[in-house]
């Protein structure tokens, strides 16, 4: 396959695959998405283990940001948006009518593409959640939030003298690992990434990399990206989106190398894109 991504020397330089459970933790069926009278969305279904990184892949546009979203249920902000189907975390319809949006969201962690850190000090980024969701008691407790949450986004030894500084004076690799530790600092089970790295530089883009895998241990990880090798390095398994239908998914290392689909193929190999 003339132009592919040698999938097994990108492994080789990145992290180590491991075992991926095959007890999907998010099962879709049949999701539409619909703005207004445009259908962003064709009935897709999948099922994504937990405790693995899922990568979502595709050109610009084709519906896996989208896709995401629905995950967390934020086109419900959306006023045009309409979702049609079934999607379940632990076999839980998430878009059930008795479901609150609030509690779901704090299962269901997000980092966005650019760095959106709280106009608030370092500490307060990561407190504000545990706060509000009432998951301290005591001021003591909440320090051991922040700190274990900051450690978990490998971030504590770099601002751990810093924290009452706000979160905007951090660098551009530091406020998405701050975003990390503030959407980790409320125990979700699940973390979504919408093309986390985009807005970086590749040092900061590797260590991301790397704490996606080591977080991987203990969440369940759904990330978009428009880079395929960053899909190979960081993902067990792949999902490649094409004009709103999810055309193909499976173990990383078969989609990069033994695609079924022509489609999937075709861009791979940068023929469409």
């Amino acid at each position: 396959m003339p132009g592919a991504i040698d999938v097994s020397s990108v492994l080789r330089s990145g992290a180590e695959v491991g075992p991926v459970s095959m007890r999907p933790k998010i099962v879709t069926r049949d999701v539409n998405v619909f703005y207004g009278e445009k259908r962003a969305l064709n009935d897709v279904s999948i099922d994504i283990p937990e405790r693995a990184v899922t990568a979502f892949i595709g050109p610009s546009g084709c519906g896996k940001s989208t896709f995401l979203r629905c995950i967390n249920r934020m086109n419900d902000t959306i006023p045009t948006a309409r979702i049609t189907g079934r999607i379940e975390i632990d076999g839980e319809n998430i878009y059930a009518k008795d479901v609150d949006v609030v509690p779901l969201r704090a299962r269901i962690g997000m980092v966005f593409q650019k760095p959106n850190p709280f106009a608030k000090s370092a500490y307060e980024n990561v407190a504000y959640g545990p706060r509000i969701h009432g998951l301290a008691r005591t001021r003591a407790e909440l320090d051991e939030i922040v700190e274990s949450s900051l450690r978990k986004a490998g971030l504590w030894d770099e601002v751990k003298d810093r924290l009452q500084q706000p979160g905007t004076s951090l660098s551009g690799g530091q406020q998405q690992r701050l975003c990390i530790a503030r959407a980790v600092a409320v125990s979700p089970e699940v973390i979504l990434m919408d093309e986390p790295c985009s807005a970086l530089d590749p040092i900061a883009t590797a260590r991301i990399e790397e704490l996606i895998d080591e977080l991987r241990q203990n969440y369940t990880i759904v990330i978009v990206t428009h880079s395929m090798q960053q899909a190979a390095r960081v993902s067990q398994r792949t999902a490649f989106f094409h004009l709103g239908n999810l055309v193909e998914q499976g173990p990383t290392e078969e989609i990069f190398t033994t695609p079924s689909d022509p489609r999937t193929q075709n861009y791979i190999t940068g023929r469409i894109g």
